[in-house]
């Protein structure tokens, strides 16, 4: 006699709405306390929107001039850290997945360090040679882009992981090679739309730590825009605290438009089946053609090789 015990660790409905609400309040309750400190009048009698006027208004912009600064500093280096991200670190990752899987282990554990390491102590490091760099090229913000790839390495890393593995990469780059493409239309074409979820997280993630990154740019003496926040904070706390409160709510849109989009993405995927994969595949590498179409599509008995 034999019988079947069955578990269910799903949590209940309720318990999933209860852990839902208490994440919402620890992110909502921090962002509504500033907005009411932006709103509030500083003598406290009161609330009133002259903080947020006067972040559009032309008379304040010298005051604001270093907080400009830093952002348009910041934004530069997100595009160069994220030009680090998509040409160096997402082909590496593509590489030792298909070609080096036994360096997938080392790889995990190198990516781990940054943030193992405190970022007090990599700034000893980054030190020399910012040094060289500031008496040879340039003191600019925009050098920072090589410390700060280093910084997001970590987060970049997992997340473009996390959506590779969820990728036949190898059987799709093996089909891909056998219709006569290279390996740059391979990760391209190929391998870069099947993790275009990844690709995106990382975008964001490296966007928002660019963004809000203070220790390394302030200890290198680069201003950054979350040194303008500084700087403007010790003569009008209540602006610093708007254009905070703003980039927050800035980052957490792009954050679910980006979930938007993907989720739609996936399941229009899921929708179209295997025999449109194959056709998408003959078309992306370039063959259009009803041979190359046929060669893509697995028959019953035969398998690609």
């Amino acid at each position: 006699m034999s019988s079947k015990l069955s578990v269910d660790t799903a949590p209940r409905p309720w318990l999933r709405y209860l852990i839902l609400v208490l994440v919402g309040l620890i992110f909502v309750i921090p962002l509504i306390g500033m907005l009411q400190f932006t709103l509030s009048q500083p003598g406290g009698g009161g609330f009133t929107l002259d903080h947020w006027k006067g972040l559009f208004d032309p008379k304040n912009e010298r005051q604001y001039r270093i907080v400009f600064k830093g952002l348009g500093s910041s934004l530069l280096l997100a595009l160069l850290v994220l030009g680090i991200v998509l040409l160096i670190v997402f082909p590496t990752i593509v590489l030792v997945h298909l070609k080096f899987p036994k360096l997938q282990r080392g790889l995990d554990l190198l990516t781990i360090l940054p943030i193992a390491i405190p970022a007090i102590v990599m700034v000893v490091g980054f030190a020399p040679m910012y040094r060289f760099i500031g008496k040879n090229i340039s003191v600019e913000a925009w050098t920072l882009f090589l410390a700060y790839g280093v910084l997001v390495l970590p987060f970049a890393y997992r997340a473009i992981v996390t959506d590779l593995q969820g990728v036949d990469a190898r059987t799709l780059s093996e089909a891909a090679r056998s219709l006569g493409a290279n390996w740059l239309t391979v990760l391209v074409k190929v391998i870069a739309p099947n993790v275009k979820r990844g690709l995106l997280n990382a975008g964001l993630l490296t966007i928002a730590i660019v963004l809000g990154e203070f220790t390394v740019s302030s200890l290198l003496n680069r201003k950054t825009f979350q040194v303008g926040l500084l700087q403007l904070n010790q003569s009008d706390p209540f602006a610093a605290t708007a254009l905070s409160l703003l980039s927050l709510i800035i980052i957490f849109l792009l954050l679910v438009l980006v979930g938007v989009l993907t989720g739609r993405e996936r399941g229009t995927s899921r929708r179209k089946g295997r025999g449109a994969n194959t056709a998408s595949l003959a078309a992306a590498v370039g063959h259009t053609s009803p041979a190359a179409t046929t060669a893509a599509t697995p028959k019953e008995g035969n398998h690609v090789r």
